[in-house]
């Protein structure tokens, strides 16, 4: 059995993602309120892995997980990329007659704006979870109000789905990493079949120094997937750069990685794993 650390509660899309990605495997979740929390359920327990969303096609990249993975030493051994869909649930009693404000994590509130807009009677309320919400309303009998969740959150809470598939950009995926101890990661991660990795960097102050990266991965015929900069706290107008790649040759992968190295400081690979599935 896998101990899988994820924020959020049962229901939630991490859960969703993990189950998906270890399928017909039995997992344990260790459910954390903060992403935080889920990298020190790692460092307590060297066995568990967490699965940690790192970036969303419509709200972007959650830049802070960046920061903790870079600062965690876990390893990345895969990815998921989710299809988001949102409903919204209530009580059986309930309906839209009588919901009068709807609670979700903010991001999901975000990508139901549309929706939401078409219903201006109902007060939107934040909270820090879309599973946690239903779960609240249930546990809580809280008549006349309303969660946006996943339907099966909904359904694993007793709630009744008001409308499913409310969220405004029907394109929404969330790309989760797989994260593990490094002496645990050859067990989860088959590198003969890998063909995708992650690494960060920074650069000198010096004319045309992320170019000649770049051209290094264009001459070796490297696929960079996502570039993305984060300052580095302390060092003004110094950066980090955590970059994405794909590639079909590991021979050519290596070099290109070897000639990268004395181009860059505090170069390392975060991971090498295989590019992750997409589920509808």
């Amino acid at each position: 059995m896998k101990r899988i650390a994820i924020q959020g509660l049962t229901g939630s899309f991490h859960d969703i993602a993990a189950h998906l990605y270890f399928e017909d495997e039995q997992i344990q979740l260790i459910c954390c309120a903060t992403f935080e929390q889920v990298f020190e359920a790692m460092k307590n327990d060297p066995t568990a892995i967490a699965m940690v969303a790192i970036e969303n096609t419509i709200a972007g990249s959650l830049l802070h997980n960046y920061e903790l993975l870079t600062n965690s030493g876990a390893t990345v051994v895969g990815e998921h990329k989710l299809h988001i869909t949102h409903s919204i649930c209530c009580l059986p009693d309930d309906d839209w007659s009588t919901i009068t404000e709807v609670h979700s994590h903010p991001v999901a509130l975000m990508q139901c704006r549309e929706f939401l807009s078409q219903h201006p009677q109902l007060k939107a309320v934040e909270g820090e979870d879309t599973a946690g919400s239903a779960k609240m309303i249930a546990e809580q009998g809280r008549q006349g109000w309303a969660a946006i969740c996943h339907a099966e959150a909904a359904k694993l809470y007793g709630l009744k789905v008001l409308e499913d598939h409310i969220e405004d950009n029907k394109h929404n995926f969330t790309r989760f990493l797989v994260l593990s101890n490094p002496h645990k990661a050859d067990m989860l991660r088959p590198l003969t079949e890998a063909n995708k990795a992650s690494m960060v960097f920074s650069l000198p102050h010096e004319q045309g120094s992320l170019a000649h990266v770049l051209a290094i991965l264009s001459f070796y015929h490297i696929n960079l997937t996502k570039i993305q900069s984060l300052p580095i706290i302390g060092r003004e107008w110094e950066y980090l750069f955590y970059v994405d790649v794909m590639y079909d040759d590991l021979t050519r992968y290596r070099q290109s990685i070897d000639a990268i190295i004395p181009l860059t400081k505090d170069f390392k690979i975060l991971g090498e794993y295989k590019d992750g599935r997409q589920t509808m």
